[in-house]
């Protein structure tokens, strides 16, 4: 035996290794049927298999045909959920066995199991019936599971924004009185000793006005600032992300970890309505799956990568309500794309990484398909403030210590000449696809060489001298705890963060590799 194990030492070491060396961007989808024209969930998850890199799957319910069509595919983990009606029967030790019994023993192990959700949005139905057994009920069916030898299944239940009394600034979140020690205490306790994740549904859309619009989509804005934190939040997703934290941090429960259960963005609405199309859908999502993924979370909860669901896989032609309740779907019937976001499997783009979506004109309803010249300058027209903001968005992805007081690229100190260095650095270094210079159609490319951060600075390409507002401009470069919150893309983090990584994964890899080894 020992000399089998020494033999199969070297491959284990060589598997380890190149697990270590890889990362991987992951992101989940809300699979809702609420149509009559999509396609048989086998051909779904089939489709989801080969041609996406989606590697999560939730269902609001547990549809025997949707939970067996993913059988037999490992690279997708399913969330499966229980009626809001099945809660009181689900609070007893027989009903919660009864349940595993007859929806989920039938499917493991060859379907992916990895999440039960127990109801959804059980406390926005104000059904105090339900409201007092669900919490009993994640119990119950965290040990029915244990009990059948599949302890790994996780546990949790989805909540909307409303279980919040305050959230405005972030810094002021906290659960709504009565529910905070009754419910939300003993819920976080049950979190933090299973390890599984306190589960909301954060959506800026039901959350922005025409002023805010921009803040809502990850797009430059001049921010919201907590007084109370120091913290300038250019992320209305960031910020409600992390009014739950407080919530939870004022009942002593920052340690439990945080998922995104539901969030996304309409590509139509009423007629009228401002910031609804496929651009701005394409730019929430875009920058969505990068935040969450980019592994330096929030203001509040930095370097962390949250577990996330985009609403929603399909377009639901059957919804009842507004028109935007059926139009949230990433992929048509047909399984093409509404908009891309780097979702779809192609040999051009790096596996599980999006393309860059930055911003788009609100309401242009589509983005922009422009063939990208080989820089990104700022219109002449662009008045100050637009400059500022633009400087501020691209510098929480690129390095602007050149433009900073005594940079190589401080000279000459103008708003427009810095502004034109940090878009074009944040232009190049996101695959120069048209949209990355649009900066709310502030941005123009040109395949002349303006001569950013040389000597002249600028040539006939960039704005008149005479036309350059001549206020330097002031870049926010503070650490994570500072006043920018929207993470920086996935692959462009500042190199002392990539070198935290680094290190940490080496560290992470030396003592997996010396446990084998022992």
């Amino acid at each position: 035996m020992a000399t089998r194990s020494s033999k199969l030492l070297p491959f284990l070491l060589l598997l380890l290794s190149l697990l270590c060396l890889s990362t991987a961007v992951t992101i989940g989808v809300n699979y809702g049927a609420n149509a009559d024209d999509l396609p048989p969930p086998a051909t779904v998850a089939a489709f989801l298999r080969d041609k996406t890199y989606i590697t999560r799957v939730k269902l609001f319910d547990s549809n025997p045909d949707f939970i067996k069509a993913f059988a037999n595919i490992s690279t997708i983990s399913l969330a499966i959920t229980t009626l809001n009606s099945d809660i009181p029967s689900l609070a007893t030790p027989a009903g919660a066995s009864q349940w595993i019994s007859d929806h989920v023993l039938p499917f493991v192990p060859a379907t992916n199991i990895d999440l039960l959700l127990v109801g959804n949005e059980v406390l926005a139905t104000m059904d105090k019936t339900l409201i007092v057994r669900l919490v009993p009920a994640m119990k119950c069916l965290s040990d029915a599971l244990a009990k059948a030898g599949y302890s790994h299944i996780r546990v949790s239940t989805p909540h909307s924004l409303g279980i919040l009394s305050a959230s405005e600034p972030p810094s002021t979140g906290r659960f709504r009185r009565g529910y905070d020690r009754a419910i939300f205490t003993p819920m976080l306790n049950f979190h933090r000793k299973t390890k599984t994740p306190f589960m909301v549904n954060p959506y800026p859309y039901f959350g922005y006005n025409d002023r805010t619009l921009n803040y809502a989509l990850f797009r430059p804005n001049s921010g919201v600032f907590d007084p109370a934190t120091n913290i300038n939040y250019t992320s209305m997703f960031s910020a409600q992300l992390d009014a739950v934290y407080s919530a939870m941090q004022k009942l002593n429960f920052s340690d439990v970890g945080i998922a995104v259960g539901e969030t996304g963005w309409p590509t139509a609405a009423e007629p009228g309505q401002a910031g609804v199309s496929v651009a701005d859908a394409e730019a929430f999502n875009g920058n969505l799956i990068r935040m969450v993924n980019s592994g330096l979370g929030t203001p509040l909860m930095p370097n962390r990568t949250f577990e996330t669901y985009i609403f929603s896989l399909f377009n639901e032609d059957l919804k009842p309500g507004p028109i935007a309740e059926r139009n949230f779907g990433l992929f048509k019937p047909d399984m093409t794309p509404v908009y891309d976001v780097g979702l779809l499997k192609d040999p051009t783009v790096e596996p599980g990484r999006a393309p860059s979506s930055a911003p788009t004109p609100s309401g242009s309803g589509s983005p922009s398909t422009s063939k990208p010249g080989n820089w990104c300058v700022p219109k002449s027209n662009t008045d100050p403030d637009s400059l500022q903001n633009n400087i501020n968005y691209a510098c929480q992805y690129i390095d602007c210590k050149p433009i900073q007081t005594g940079g190589k690229c401080f000279q000459p100190d103008t708003l427009m000449a810095h502004a034109a260095y940090a878009m074009n650095d944040y232009y190049q270094k996101n695959g120069k696809h048209s949209y990355d210079c649009d900066f709310s159609g502030s941005g123009v490319t040109t395949t002349t060489d303006p001569k950013i951060c040389g000597v002249p600075h600028f040539s006939q390409a960039m704005a008149p001298a005479s036309s350059a507002p001549e206020s330097s401009s002031s870049i926010s470069l503070a650490p994570k705890s500072s006043s920018i919150s929207i993470a920086p893309k996935a692959g462009i983090e500042s190199s002392a963060h990539k070198k935290k990584l680094w290190i940490n994964g080496l560290i992470g890899c030396f003592l997996i590799i010396l446990a084998f080894a022992i």
